[in-house]
C-alpha cells in the first residue's frame, strides 16, 4: 500500500513541477509590450515621449534589454528605469518586471526612436 502510494506522488510532483515552472518557459520577448506615446510637453524643441513597457506574461522577467542603437534625448533620462549601454537598454537596472507590470519612462527627440525588445530571462514565479 505504501509503495502504491509512493509511486503514485512522483508522477504528481513531476506535474506539479511541470505546470508551475512551465507555465514561465512560454515567457518570451513577444509577452514585453512596448507603447510610446507622445506627451504634449516640448524639451529644447523637441517632443517628449512618454514610453510604456509592458510585462503581459504571467510570470516575471528581469534583465530586459531594449535595442536602442542611436538613442539620444534632449531630457535626462532616469538611467535607474532605462539605462543605455551601447546598442542596448537596459530596463530597471535588470531588476525583475513582474507578471502584467508595467514601467514608464520619457525621452525627448524628433523623430522618436523605435525600440524593440532584444533580450529578457523569464523567472520562477508564475501567477
Amino acid at each position: 500500500m505504501a509503495t502504491t502510494i509512493k509511486n503514485s506522488l512522483i508522477p504528481l510532483t513531476f506535474l506539479v513541477f511541470i505546470i508551475i515552472y512551465g507555465l514561465c518557459e512560454d515567457c518570451s520577448l513577444n509577452n514585453i509590450n512596448i507603447g510610446t506615446v507622445r506627451s504634449g510637453k516640448e524639451i529644447e524643441g523637441k517632443p517628449e515621449w512618454e514610453v510604456t513597457v509592458i510585462n503581459n506574461c504571467s510570470c516575471s522577467q528581469s534583465q530586459i534589454k531594449l535595442s536602442c542603437k542611436g538613442f539620444q534625448s534632449s531630457e535626462s533620462v532616469d538611467a535607474s528605469v532605462f539605462a543605455k549601454q551601447g546598442d542596448f537598454c537596459l530596463l530597471i537596472n535588470g531588476n525583475p518586471l513582474k507578471a502584467f507590470s508595467s514601467v514608464t519612462f520619457s525621452y525627448a527627440w524628433d523623430p522618436p526612436f523605435l525600440l524593440l525588445p532584444s533580450s529578457s530571462l523569464a523567472g520562477h514565479d508564475c501567477s
